[in-house]
């Protein structure tokens, strides 16, 4: 019988000392791992000081004695019993070298741990320093020999090469970077967690082996999945049972060098990585592959929840193990496979144990299982399409797992699954911020928004009113100008014999101050509603406090505004015919003047009677002033028009300028943020996204 010790080289003496009595007492020692054997080993190890193996990490099938070394028995040897002692040197030999062969007689192979051949070849300890090397099991569930690899150099880092992303990925990922910071002062950090997880996940999953695929098996309690790892491993390495949960942690088994640093980022301890016994003139299909068998993902422990929640957002693949009863159970479809539906095409679902199905019944389940997938929103790349791959198997009998395992070679050699699986985050990181970034509806400030908020702004301060009262005065000027004489007189006696008190235009000047205030009020209210009409919530928001900061201050700027644009002081300017009309009311007077005092002098004999011309002269400058003064009326209209209309002009682009300084502009900003964080959006989404 073979059997794996522990024993260190430098206590090892000639196997010739051992004699049958030895050979007696190890037959006895491993005959039952759990009878007094295990006892008196457990007993020598702990005299040892060497830690004893984990139960059933090592255990191959019924009958087995063959065990495997964990990272943590650096110096386990392979101790062959019952050979005859002339045999014995040239077997020491064969192990010192790296290498062990099948004696005569001998029923069980032998396995080494990570640094077994290493040791003896004087390569040192890292040559398997990622796991452990167990032995295979055949198919009926017997060890299948396999002599101990020689030991290999630890691979370098050059050798090693860290996964490497196509330009459209890494377009995307600097997209959804520029997302995040442009987004940090609109999005709370909840919002934001997801997409920040994605991109250090993407940049940590860079760092490492781009050489390898990181494959985890996942499944309910019962479903057959450590079953399923053992099988592919080709050797007992995670524990079965009936005891529920079996798996209690996550172990890890890699099918090559360099896989250390990626189980490392998945927290995975040195004792729980194996490294299945690969056969030394061959290559293996898997090889890169590195298998995780998980916990149940519906343990009643929930360390082993979280376990499996965890370690499933960071592997680059998982196979999904169900069985014929719990296939359809709401709990995986829930809370797994229908989240993550765009990981399709790193997704593997085994439908395991069809051998207790009879006739037909497996390809109907089989169906049932496609249409559930299909519900869920999960594409089944069926016929060359990219989707998920649904099979079905038995891990008990056999059936099926060859297609499994050339699927996972094929799987593993494209080396696509990380970088497809960091696409499938990026995916879905972009889903959950679409709320916050795209509505579907139009957005922007129209024109004709801009054009009312102004309009608002010139009523509040009054730019109509000032332009007329800018036209009257024009026209009171004018009157004034061009009057007769007697009726300039006439007003400038009544301005003084009705003085304005004041009292009345104060309070009215009270009352238009506040309604001026409103009105500023309802304009921004106004156009802050029309700005972020369409926009996502924050957005939105932000817009409002954008237009809310802005209307800080601005009624007393425009009030300042509209007293430093208002009227000039002074007289309105004079058209050139004034002179002419000013010349001819003089005239008129003149003609008044000379016709009384002709008159008056027939009236006292100065002068002799001579009553028609100076009669035609009263009445002709009598009837020429009013005449003129009505005829610069009807002309002063249109300049006075003209007046009124630029003073209302100024007015209204001051007041315009204003509140496109104070509310338009940073209304705008915020416009312009939300359309560059939109178009980084859309490079996320891969729509638009340029490949460098």
């Amino acid at each position: 019988m073979t059997a794996v010790t522990d024993q260190d080289p430098t206590e090892h003496t000639d196997h010739t000392e051992h004699t049958d009595h030895t050979d007696h007492t190890d037959d006895l020692r491993h005959t039952d791992h759990t009878g007094h054997g295990a006892e008196e080993e457990a007993a020598e190890r702990a005299g040892r000081g060497r830690p004893e193996p984990a139960a059933g990490k090592g255990a191959a099938g019924s009958g087995s004695g063959s065990g495997c070394a964990r990272e943590d028995e650096p110096h386990a040897r392979v101790k062959d019993v019952g050979v005859k002692d002339a045999e014995a040197p040239s077997r020491r030999g064969d192990r010192e070298g790296g290498r062990g062969e099948r004696g005569e007689g001998s029923s069980a192979g032998a396995c080494a741990g990570p640094s077994a051949g290493a040791a003896d070849s004087g390569d040192g300890e890292g040559a398997w320093g990622d796991g452990l090397i167990a032995r295979r099991v055949d198919e009926n569930g017997g060890a299948e020999p396999y002599a101990v690899l020689p030991s290999r150099p630890p691979a370098s880092s050059a050798a090693l090469m860290p996964l490497a992303y196509d330009g459209n990925l890494r377009s995307r990922l600097d997209a959804l970077r520029e997302l995040v910071g442009l987004s940090r002062t609109r999005l709370d950090s909840g919002t934001l967690a997801e997409a920040g997880r994605v991109l250090d996940e993407a940049s940590a999953r860079r760092r490492l082996s781009g050489q390898h695929t990181v494959v985890a098996i996942a499944g309910a309690t019962g479903s057959g999945k450590s079953q399923l790892f053992n099988t592919l491993a080709g050797v007992t390495i995670s524990e079965t049972g009936v005891r529920r949960p079996t798996t209690a942690a996550p172990i890890a088994c890699s099918w090559s060098d360099g896989a250390a640093s990626l189980l490392d980022r998945l927290g995975i301890p040195g004792r729980l990585r194996r490294r299945p016994l690969q056969h030394p003139d061959s290559e293996s299909p898997l090889r890169g592959l590195v298998l995780i068998d998980l916990p149940d993902h519906d343990s009643a422990a929930v360390q082993h929840r979280e376990q499996v929640d965890r370690i499933l957002a960071l592997v680059d693949a998982v196979v999904w193990v169900v069985d014929p009863e719990k296939y359809a159970d709401a709990l995986i479809h829930e809370r797994y496979l229908r989240p993550m539906a765009g990981h399709a095409e790193v997704t593997f679902v085994v439908l395991n144990q069809v051998d207790r199905l009879p006739g037909e019944a497996a390809e109907q389940v089989l169906d049932d299982l496609r249409r559930l997938l299909d519900e869920d929103g999960i594409a089944l790349g069926e016929y060359g399409e990219p989707g998920a791959t649904v099979l079905a198997l038995s891990a008990l009998t056999g059936e099926g797992i060859g297609e499994l395992r050339e699927t996972l070679g094929q799987f593993v050699a494209e080396r696509q699954a990380p970088a497809r699986r960091i696409a499938a985050d990026v995916d879905a990181a972009a889903r959950h911020l679409r709320p916050v970034y795209v509505t579907g509806q139009r957005t922007g400030l129209s024109e004709e928004a801009r054009d009312e908020f102004a309009d608002r702004l010139a009523d509040a301060v009054g730019a109509t009113a000032a332009g007329e009262a800018a036209e009257r005065a024009w026209l009171r000027h004018a009157n004034r100008a061009c009057g007769t004489p007697w009726l300039r007189l006439w007003r400038w006696y009544h301005d003084r014999r009705d003085p304005v008190t004041g009292r009345l235009p104060s309070r009215a000047q009270a009352d238009e101050e506040a309604t001026a205030r409103q009105r500023v009020e309802h304009a921004v209210r106004t156009v802050s509603d029309r700005a972020s009409a369409g926009l996502p919530a924050p957005w939105a928001q932000a817009m409002r406090e954008a237009a809310v900061r802005g209307a800080q201050g601005l009624p007393e700027a425009l009030d300042e505004l509209a007293v430093r644009t208002g009227l000039p002081p002074g007289r309105p300017p004079r058209p050139g015919w004034w002179p002419v009309a000013v010349l001819a009311q003089a005239a008129m007077t003149l003609l008044q003047v000379v016709g009384g005092l002709w008159l008056l002098g027939q009236i006292i004999g100065f002068v002799p009677p001579n009553l028609g011309v100076p009669v035609l002269l009263m009445l002709a400058g009598i009837v020429g002033g009013p005449l003129i003064e009505w005829s610069c009326r009807l002309a002063a209209r249109g300049p006075a028009r003209r007046y009124g209309h630029e003073a209302e002009r100024l007015l209204r682009e001051a007041a315009a300028g204003c509140g496109r300084a104070r509310v338009l502009d940073p209304l705008a900003a915020e416009l312009l943020r939300y359309r560059e964080v939109r178009e980084q959006y859309a490079r996320v989404t891969g729509v638009g996204a340029a490949t460098r």
